[in-house]
This record gives structure tokens, sequence and C-alpha cells, in this order.
């Protein structure tokens, strides 16, 4: 039932196992667990949940059993269950000032799975830790929306149509706040050696999106 796409696991056909977890099949809502676990559970820790990520992606996941009939047909069913854990960790963390510090979120991404997926690109893998720790709090700097789209596009490693669907924007949007975000991050990130001006994934800035993409 599952198969590997983009360095992450996706449920072979999505329809057919949501139509059965409709039916009545709850063995078949076990495997979209199984499937999307991991990546909610990295999604959790980008937002801040820290050590309440299991519970927050546990909750997460029986929301949406519970939504499931409100389910758009032909959608993405990852997309939509991150929007849910997205949710589910803004309301374990909203009585705190702000979301984890960059440390914090560093320390938990590690934890929950690779902050660099496997599908990056090379020299985006090689990024040392001092390199890593730079870009966690240089994130922070962004504004919300750049900084949730730059999230979900890079360190979830979602493509722009799965961005766009999981934050419920238009794509021309996610875009826009994409290449804004990626802009700023070129300034506040200090250049590599070589002493060239580089953007956040280690090219040169100006390119539109980089090895990130």
């Amino acid at each position: 039932m599952r198969t590997r796409e983009g360095g992450h696991a996706v449920v072979a056909d999505e329809a057919e196992v949501i139509a059965r977890v409709r039916a009545g099949d709850i063995q078949a809502y076990a495997w979209l667990v199984r499937a999307y676990t991991g990546t909610a559970l990295r999604t959790a820790a980008a937002f801040g949940a820290g050590a309440e990520a299991e519970d927050v992606v546990q909750a997460a996941f029986f929301k949406a059993y519970r939504a499931l009939s409100r389910f758009r047909e032909g959608a993405s069913f990852r997309s939509w269950l991150l929007r849910i854990v997205v949710n589910e960790t803004r309301n374990t963390v909203r009585s705190a000032v702000r979301l984890r510090s960059a440390t914090g979120r560093e320390a938990a991404l590690t934890e929950a799975e690779p902050l660099i997926p496997d599908s990056a690109d090379p020299a985006v893998a090689a990024i040392d830790d001092e390199r890593r720790k730079q870009l966690l709090a240089a994130l922070d700097r962004l504004s919300a929306e750049q900084r949730l789209v730059v999230t979900y596009r890079y360190l979830l490693d979602m493509n722009e149509a799965e961005t766009a669907e999981a934050l419920g924007w238009p794509r021309g949007t996610v875009k826009s706040r994409l290449n804004r975000g990626l802009k700023k991050l070129g300034q506040l990130l200090p250049p590599q050696e070589g002493g060239r001006e580089c953007g956040p994934d280690g090219d040169p800035e100006g390119s539109e999106e980089g090895a990130w993409g």
C-alpha cells in the first residue's frame, strides 16, 4: 500500500484507502497512520511542539479520522493532515510567548527525522551544525507567512502544489512569499567561505529557489 516519493512514504492509492476507511475499515486508516507519522512528527517539531510532538500527532490523526467525511475527494491527504497537525501544534503552544527557540526546534527536528531530507541536493545535506543553527535562527526573523512557506517547502520537503494545499493559499501566493522569504534569508545568513553572498542553500544569492527545491 505504500511507496516512496520525494524522500518520504506515501500511500499508493489514497482514494481507495480513504474509501475503505469511510466504509468502516479501521485497518485501512492504520495504513495512513503508518505512512504519515514520520512527516507529521517532523511538522509538529518544526512548529514548536517539542516534547509534546507525539501527543500533538496522535490528536491530529484522531481529529483527521473524525473529520474524514469532510475530506475533499481528489485532494492530498498528506497536505490536509499536516494542516491539522500545524493547527493542533499552535493550540498546544498558544500560551507561549512564541514558538520554541531555534535551538529547541533544531533538537526536536533532529530527533523526529533528519532536518535535510534525503531528496535534497547533496550540497544542502552537507551543511554543518553551525550553519543549521544559523538557518533556524534566521527563520525566526522571517514574517509568519514567510516562515510557514519556507518550512513547508524545504524543511518538510513538500512541493509547491502540496504547500499551497496545506496552507490554503493560491500557488502564486506560495511562490511570491517563498521568493521573498528566501531573499530575506539570503540577507540574514552570513556568506559561505569564499566571500560570496549566498542564499540559505549555499548558492549565490539571486537564484530563484536554489538547491532546496
